[in-house]
């Protein structure tokens, strides 16, 4: 019995035609993974907004925080506050600077005044006691409470400067 080997130009051809994907293979591959991207992409976007959402609500509960912590300082008469100013701080900006009480010891409230995540800006909607709840400008006095200055709706419907 005789035993008939392939040509090599037969192995050649044989192997280039199994080697590579062709062009239409790529196409296909490229428009499916084209397709699952497009889909991701709101997710991604939906991802980025809570986690901004979640940065606003930790930073108005630490400047929150820190407003009553100054006001509870106060009512315990630890310092001296301004007549008017029923014992809140006058501005964000001396949560920062700090009070000195008895014996020259310094407290500070925050170690800085947080940027607004949905602004980019380190600007806050401020409320005195002297003002209307649903006020959105500031008397000046005090500050009783702080807002976001974005008119933006979050994901549930509400305005951010309504947190």
């Amino acid at each position: 019995m005789k035993v008939v080997l392939p040509s090599r130009r037969r192995l050649r051809r044989n192997c280039s035609r199994q080697a590579g994907l062709t062009l239409l293979e790529l196409i296909i591959a490229s428009a499916l993974l084209l397709i699952l991207a497009s889909a991701a992409l709101p997710l991604v976007r939906i991802t980025i907004v809570r986690s901004r959402e979640a940065e606003l609500r930790r930073d108005l509960r630490e400047m929150r925080n820190a407003i009553d912590r100054y006001k509870d300082m106060a009512d315990a008469l630890a310092f001296q506050t301004e007549v008017g100013s029923n014992g809140y701080p006058p501005d964000l900006e001396t949560l920062v600077k700090g009070v000195t009480l008895a014996g020259n010891r310094k407290v500070r409230f925050l170690r800085r005044i947080p940027v607004d995540p949905m602004t980019g800006k380190a600007e806050w909607g401020l409320r005195s006691v002297q003002d209307d709840p649903d006020s959105s400008s500031w008397g000046g006095d005090n500050v009783f409470d702080v807002h976001s200055t974005s008119q933006a709706a979050a994901l549930d419907g509400t305005k951010y400067s309504d947190w």
